[in-house]
């Protein structure tokens, strides 16, 4: 992690040599996530692996390119893969230094060497529900490039992304959907791409914004 905290230094010299504002607990996390980001990417790039980037960090890519004055903080990385990838994915991230973890129902890979789970990217999988609540399945892998801080970045758009925040719809993803409408990024071409179940869902997002 040594290249991602020199980064980190370089970025608040540059800063503070503008006269510049920075919250340090937003941007230091931001670029340990983004430096695990590129770690996992990057292998699995080079090996010819189907991604997409998903989650919070997914929201704050788009969000970041539409307004980044909407842009709020994500706590982790999540990759959506094909269930017959997960074991190509684990011998390609060992080589990397991740380690795979099932915890609580959850598939992960964690990079430190003490394991902790904020080092850690979640692995989803496509045409399948995270969890039972969830109201349907993870949309098929079809994503964009995303340049995130220098490097190609294959990142879900953003209506397959509304799509699995409305279906999870907990408390998290309602936010990430409030965020995601107040950058611009919902609009009515993605809301007509929106199963027709899941449109009462942003309606009521849309009333307690």
């Amino acid at each position: 992690m040594m290249r991602i905290v020199s980064a980190f230094n370089r970025f608040l010299e540059e800063t503070a040599a503008k006269g510049e504002v920075v919250n340090l607990v937003f941007e230091e996390r931001l670029f340990q996530l983004i430096g695990l980001l590129h770690r996992i990417t990057g292998s699995l790039g080079d090996e010819g692996v189907r991604y997409e980037l998903v989650g919070g960090m997914a929201v704050l890519v788009h969000v970041e390119e539409a307004d980044p004055a909407q842009s709020m903080l994500t706590r982790d990385v999540d990759l959506m893969i094909q269930r017959s990838d997960l074991e190509r994915v684990r011998e390609i991230t060992a080589k990397d230094g991740f380690r795979f973890r099932h915890s609580a129902g959850l598939d992960m890979l964690i990079y430190d060497a003490a394991e902790s789970a904020r080092n850690a990217v979640h692995l989803i999988f496509s045409g399948e529900k995270v969890r039972p609540t969830q109201a349907i399945p993870n949309p098929e892998i079809a994503p964009e490039a995303k340049v995130v801080h220098g490097k190609s970045i294959m990142v879900i758009p953003v209506a397959d992304l509304l799509r699995m925040k409305l279906s999870s719809y907990r408390l998290k993803d309602q936010v990430h959907v409030q965020v995601m409408d107040a950058a611009g990024l919902i609009t009515p071409e993605v809301e007509h791409k929106l199963p027709e179940e899941l449109l009462p869902r942003l309606h009521h997002v849309r009333q307690t914004e």
